[in-house]
């Protein structure tokens, strides 16, 4: 029953992030206007992501099926290795779709404008710092989150208190 749930949410999932993004893939693009929107995506590294989420999902699939079939570790650690390889070579398909994505959404100049800063020497020092730039924006923004959520709730509860309400 459980598997079938998430099957279905995973298909209205898939299908919504398709209806949203179907614009972009109907929209008709230049193919110079894509190839410098795929330089930008190969300039910036964000192949990494692809990487990311491959060995994310098979370290999912490792865990879902040693836990039922811990006899079975060593064949399918291979095999999810082997499974791994084969995605790292569909690779490209996704970054050529992230290129449609900004291909789209920039004209030709500005993606020229774009390419040339990320080919310059701050743009390659900006693309290379990007994720650990990212990391630390995200531990910043939850010490604050978590600041904010006791802040608030504080706040919140010193404005109820003083019109009587206790909580």
């Amino acid at each position: 029953m459980m598997r079938g749930a998430k099957a279905v949410m995973g298909a209205v999932l898939t299908a919504g992030i398709l209806a949203v993004s179907a614009p972009v893939f109907a929209q008709e693009v230049a193919p110079e206007q894509l190839a410098l929107a795929r330089k930008y995506i190969d300039l910036t590294d964000r192949g990494a992501v692809f990487e990311t989420t491959v060995v994310e999902v098979g370290i999912d699939t490792m865990r879902q099926i040693v836990t039922q079939n811990p006899e079975i570790i060593d064949e399918t650690n291979e095999t999810i290795g082997d499974v791994i390889k084969e995605y790292n070579g569909r690779k490209g398909e996704l970054l050529d779709q992230f290129a449609r994505v900004y291909a789209v959404r920039f004209t030709l100049d500005e993606l020229r404008e774009i390419v040339a800063f990320y080919e310059s020497p701050t743009g390659q020092k900006l693309a290379a710092a990007n994720s650990e730039v990212n990391a630390d924006v995200r531990r910043v923004l939850q010490v604050y989150t978590n600041n904010l959520r006791t802040e608030f709730f504080a706040k919140v509860r010193s404005a109820l208190r003083a019109k009587g309400i206790e909580i």
